[in-house]
């Protein structure tokens, strides 16, 4: 069963290669990827790990959870679904009660 790692605090220069080999020294590496900014390009200090154990998961929270790489303290840990977590927007918005939005009639 693959598991997902949330990996944040990354140095904004590394790669999603160099953070495939960080991880591979730990464990099986399914995919590992540095999230970027879409109008930047640039690095967004975080990426995501998939590795093929459940075993190769915790070993490598354990050992690479507060790891300094380039200079960052890195942070690891299980990732959480999408839904969690709160933020992203969108919700309900309901215009209609307050005066001046909603319809006219």
């Amino acid at each position: 069963m693959a598991r997902k790692l949330y990996v944040g605090n990354l140095p904004y220069e590394l790669s999603s290669e160099e953070l495939n080999e960080l991880f591979a020294a730990v464990g099986a590496v399914e995919s590992a990827e540095v999230v970027y900014d879409r109008n930047t390009g640039r690095s967004r200090g975080f990426g995501f790990v998939v590795m093929a154990a459940d075993e190769d998961v915790q070993t490598a929270v354990t050992q690479l959870n507060g790891k300094n790489i380039g200079g960052r303290d890195l942070v690891v840990n299980e990732a959480r679904p999408r839904g969690e977590g709160g933020g992203g927007g969108g919700g309900s918005r309901d215009f209609g009660s307050r005066p001046g939005y909603g319809s006219r009639y």
